[in-house]
């Protein structure tokens, strides 16, 4: 097992810089997942920690030693692929010990590591299969299993789940952050799904644009979220925004709504409240104009705007709500749930 330091990565094509002096301390044995939209360099960072980019600034260690000139097979990782890449002509004990008898292990011990590793993933009864004949789960439990049976110091998952149907990501990612957690080895994990990086990560990074946002836990992230993006980003339904003014403790809404807050700054600031923090209250201040709601079940989403408005906002309740669209709902919300970030960088104002 390892530790995996990143120091100052930059990546650039040419005049085109992608990654933006990224840096980061991962753990022996920590599950750390790189989340963040479409093009934000995510791929691009493990790939280069895997070895298939190239630095072209600062230095990446893998437990005491710098990897930037060491080639992808010398670094003593495993990298789990989101297409599963398993060679259909073989049966998935074939495609398990494949790279195992390039390295020219002996028989025996090729044959323990993928027996263990198949009673590890519950694969066992379809170790004589093609990967035809295999269901899309399964097929990523032999993709993992190829990557377990190495030994590695470290495993890199490249969006692993996106293939799989909503049921099963749910299924296979539990299935993960168990295996990681039996193994204990360094794990790093790339998605766009920010429900997905919450579940399964013991820190998140947080990429948009090529820069880090913010690193930590995913209760940090979601507690004391550092910028209005990592606030967006982070929570399902996403935060409400709206632009407020603050001044000794008020805070002022487009629509003239004085909300009291546990701070005394006095500013222009974007207001970011989470749906789920607001309680219905026949006195609350938030006034909701109601225009259509999502039964879900256990929750109901209202949606709607705040009253005398354009602001869109979005209400989260628990159990069944009946109201007719164009009602009028009041809320509340405590002062330390309210988050507030500078109008013009858009990052925290701490209270």
């Amino acid at each position: 097992m390892a530790s995996i330091v990143l120091k100052d990565l930059v990546k650039d094509y040419g005049k085109v810089e992608v990654l933006h002096h990224v840096a980061g301390q991962f753990e022996d044995g920590e599950f750390i997942v790189i989340v963040g939209p479409s093009g934000c360099g995510k791929s691009t960072l493990l790939r280069m920690i895997a070895g298939l980019e190239t630095v072209s600034g600062g230095e990446i260690y893998i437990g005491d030693k710098m990897v930037n000139k060491l080639e992808p097979a010398d670094r003593d990782i495993a990298m789990v692929f989101q297409n599963y890449a398993l060679y259909p002509h073989m049966s998935v004990r074939q495609n398990m010990a494949y790279g195992l008898k390039l390295r020219k292990l002996p028989k025996e011990e090729i044959n323990k590591r993928v027996e263990e590793a198949a009673e590890i993933l519950e694969i066992k009864d379809y170790l004589d299969r093609k990967p035809r004949q295999l269901s899309g789960g399964q097929r990523q439990r032999v993709a993992m299993g190829r990557a377990i049976v190495r030994d590695p110091q470290v495993f890199l998952f490249d969006e692993p789940l996106s293939n799989l149907d909503a049921k099963l990501r749910v299924q296979m990612r539990l299935e993960i952050r168990k295996l990681q957690r039996r193994l204990g080895v360094t794990s790093i994990y790339v998605t766009h799904d920010q429900v997905e990086a919450m579940t399964l990560g013991d820190r998140l990074m947080v990429l948009n644009g090529g820069y880090v946002e913010q690193f930590g836990t995913p209760i940090e992230l979601y507690d004391r979220p550092a910028s209005v993006f990592v606030a967006g980003f982070i929570g399902s339904p996403a935060m409400n925004f709206m632009k407020a003014k603050i001044n000794s403790g008020k805070i002022k809404l487009p629509n003239g709504t004085i909300l009291n807050s546990n701070t005394q700054l006095s500013a222009d600031i974007t207001l970011g409240i989470r749906p789920e923090h607001v309680v219905a209250d026949a006195k609350g201040a938030l006034e909701l104009e109601v225009e259509m709601f999502e039964q879900l079940g256990a929750n109901t989403l209202v949606h709607g705007k705040l009253k005398d408005s354009d602001e869109p906002f979005v209400a989260s309740m628990p159990g069944h709500v009946s109201e007719e669209p164009g009602t009028l709902m009041k809320f509340s919300i405590a002062p330390e749930a309210l988050h507030m970030f500078d109008a013009k960088t858009g990052k925290r104002l701490e209270p």
